[in-house]
């Protein structure tokens, strides 16, 4: 099925012609890259930048061929250059082109908040699975989004590999504890490695925002990739985020890349809504002696010098990591616990924050 769907494909990118040669797209070179999963199919047109306000026409039509091919439960086509034009120096008191493309994205979700960070390894997901949780339980619509197209984590956070249902040209996210929660890990194979370039990713991504019957929901946390690249840029472009959770480590190595994180956000006008210290210390399991591995407070330190909230700080214990490992996030599984009370402080807070309660800023969150 997949390779004969990727050759319909074909012979309709075929039946298209560019506007200046009159070439077929295909014999043309400018198919760039076609991926086909499950019905989902992605194809890449690579056009020289100047071309690209005529080939727009072009790349809706075949898109909207594409969507019409037996089999084809939903496609994007994108446009992509390999190499930029100069740019053409503004004229004295012109206005700057604003960030967003098209019209934006989750109209029906109050909030949008990124979970995000500045390297990888320091917990990020953790605590976004976590803070859905919390904030689910404690009685809002809430959705998870799984950002990271080339390492999905949520499908085994979550515990389920579970196939989204498809209805008409709309994908279902899957129900998982107490949340709505979509991840390119559910519509791939778990091993299956995400060789695509940036076009592609961000499509992917918009397509998961877009094509994804989320309804009306209270918040959607997404759980972003680590840095400051393509995925970034897409959210803060086509979706109006309410704001950013940055998760770090306290040693200065991470907080660096923190750093640059609230950077990136403060660029495009997403306001950096606080710092949460994550791996903040070590428990031994058996006797409760503590070590500093990591050291400690440095987030909390570095959310004051930014000037923004510091949130909390979390441990670095074993349950959180045996029951994120079976899938069963320690906020839905322990919600009596200690570190679950600090997720759904946190959540709750967050809520606060975004919801025009002006309670006066929590204390910070630490466990001695």
């Amino acid at each position: 099925m997949g390779d004969a769907l990727i050759e319909a494909v074909r012979k309709a990118l075929g039946e298209l012609t560019e506007p200046r040669s009159g070439r077929d797209l295909v014999s043309a070179g400018l198919v760039d890259a076609i991926h086909c999963r499950d019905g989902m199919v992605q194809v890449a047109l690579a056009v020289p930048r100047e071309l690209a306000r005529e080939m727009e026409p072009v790349r809706a039509e075949a898109e909207a061929r594409l969507r019409r091919l037996p089999g084809v439960v939903s496609a994007t086509v994108v446009l992509t250059a390999h190499s930029a034009a100069p740019q053409r120096p503004q004229p004295r008191g012109a206005r700057a082109t604003p960030p967003g493309q098209g019209p934006m994205l989750l109209p029906q979700v109050r909030y949008i908040v990124a979970v995000a960070s500045g390297k990888g390894g320091v917990g990020k997901s953790t605590t976004a699975v976590n803070l859905a949780v919390a904030l689910a339980a404690q009685g809002h619509a809430v959705g998870l989004l799984d950002a990271d197209i080339y390492g999905p984590s949520l499908p085994h956070m979550l515990g389920t590999q579970e196939r989204p249902r498809v209805v008409g040209q709309r994908i279902h996210p899957i129900q998982r504890w107490g949340l709505r929660a979509m991840s390119i890990g559910f519509l791939v194979e778990q091993e299956t490695p995400m060789v695509w370039r940036g076009p592609m990713v961000m499509g992917a991504l918009e397509q998961m925002m877009g094509q994804v019957e989320w309804g009306a929901l209270d918040m959607l946390i997404v759980d972003m990739p680590p840095g400051t690249g393509d995925a970034q840029l897409t959210m803060s472009q086509r979706v109006p985020l309410a704001g950013a959770v940055i998760v770090s480590t306290p040693q200065d190595v991470a907080l660096i890349d923190a750093r640059r994180g609230v950077r990136m956000f403060e660029k495009v006008n997403v306001p950096v809504l606080g710092l949460i210290e994550n791996m903040s210390f070590y428990c031994c399991p058996k006797c409760g002696h503590r070590e500093d591995l990591f050291g400690h407070g440095g987030a909390e330190r570095e959310a004051r010098r930014l000037g923004t909230e510091f949130l909390g700080a979390l441990p670095l214990r074993l349950a959180i990591r045996e029951l994120s490992d079976q899938g069963t996030p320690i906020a839905a599984a322990r919600p009596e616990s200690e570190e679950a009370q600090i997720y759904h402080r946190i959540a709750r807070r967050l809520w606060e924050k975004l919801s025009g309660q002006h309670a006066p800023a929590a204390p910070a969150i630490v466990m001695e």
